[in-house]
């Protein structure tokens, strides 16, 4: 058994985490860190967890909560790591962070974007970006592991084989992105309160969504060019889930008597199977079949579809996950399995949840 600590424990992702955690056969959670609970009961913040998580939120000193545990899980707010992490604290414990703190390799894109300091640019280029199914050999091997945003998992995973593959032209590529209010996380804010979600839709960020150089910079490292998008994030009224419909033109291939002509289904799938066949949390779905946000919900899978656009010479594709699993919670311990030489599902084995 390893020995785990979540700080951040109240929020979302937090919670579920520890619902994740709490069925894995390999884990013991030590600390439930909570800035805003300390000394309340967890149970009495989440009902779900009643006889189920007897212990009482503690505070989020990381440097004594480093010597007591394995891995800690910070699913806080961007800033929180970066201020307070130190050499010490790695050569004590693995750290898989939740926030965007070391996501992104240049610093000055990462204030740019997310218009704060960062306190420990030192550590960047150690951490390894934890999209599991794309760096599993790089995780495995980690002291520090930034965890990919809900948003940018969806995105990169359902362009990563055509990019990679050179099936479309990377700077086309159009991303269009619908999330559940649960991706705002639990604190209580104007935009996100019932009678301004509910029967409503509306795009936000709209050109200055923070997840933009997330996601840019790893299909950049896929095309091995730089890559620059179009992403427009929505909320939707719902708990969970993310659909991400992307739009980009296709290649033509060359043939052999010279001409050129646009990929056909087989070559598309074909992509999709190099990279993602062996994959157990993608499912490539069955021609003509689009994905669903409630064929995902409370899973670690992603589902991913296309369609190919012969008129107009683009491809859509299109994906859905869970953004609290998936887009966070279950992706981390994806990371830690990988950290500590688990079974890469163990823990994650969760049937989607329908209705």
């Amino acid at each position: 058994m390893i020995k785990a600590g979540i700080i951040g424990a109240t929020g979302y992702a937090g919670a579920e985490l520890v619902r994740i955690l709490l069925g894995h056969k390999e884990v013991e959670i030590k600390w439930y860190g909570s800035k805003s609970y300390i000394d309340e009961k967890y149970a009495k913040v989440y009902g779900n967890m009643f006889q189920l998580v007897e212990d009482t939120c503690l505070d989020d000193n990381i440097e004594e909560l480093a010597k007591q545990v394995d891995v800690i899980f910070t699913a806080t707010p961007q800033g929180f790591l970066a201020g307070v992490l130190t050499e010490e604290i790695l050569e004590h414990t693995k750290v898989v962070d939740l926030s965007a703190d070391y996501r992104l390799k240049d610093v000055a894109v990462y204030e740019k974007w997310y218009k704060i300091e960062h306190k420990s640019p030192q550590f960047i280029q150690e951490a390894v970006y934890g999209l599991c199914e794309i760096n599993r050999e790089k995780v495995k091997k980690a002291r520090l592991v930034a965890n990919p945003g809900c948003y940018t998992t969806c995105s990169i995973l359902t362009a990563y084989p055509l990019i990679k593959e050179g099936l479309i032209e990377p700077g086309t590529l159009i991303v269009d992105a619908k999330s559940g209010t649960s991706g705002a996380g639990r604190g209580a804010k104007l935009p996100n309160l019932f009678c301004e979600v509910n029967e409503n839709i509306k795009a936000y960020g709209v050109s200055t969504h923070r997840h933009t150089p997330e996601i840019e910079e790893q299909l950049s490292y896929a095309a091995e060019e730089p890559v620059t998008i179009n992403f427009t994030p929505h909320l939707v009224p719902m708990n969970r889930g993310i659909l991400a419909t992307e739009y980009a033109a296709l290649k033509k291939i060359k043939q052999a008597d010279g001409s050129f002509l646009l990929p056909t289904y087989e070559q598309i799938k074909g992509a999709y199977d190099k990279y993602y066949k062996e994959e157990y949390f993608i499912r490539v779905l069955e021609q003509g079949v689009c994905p669903e946000t409630k064929w995902v919900e409370g899973s670690n899978f992603v589902d991913i579809g296309f369609q190919i656009d012969a008129r107009t010479g683009r491809i859509i594709l299109m994906g859905a996950i869970d953004n609290l699993v998936k887009g966070a919670a279950g992706q981390a311990v994806q990371n830690m399995n990988l950290l500590f030489g688990f079974s890469e599902q163990e823990g994650l084995t969760l049937v989607p949840m329908f209705p």
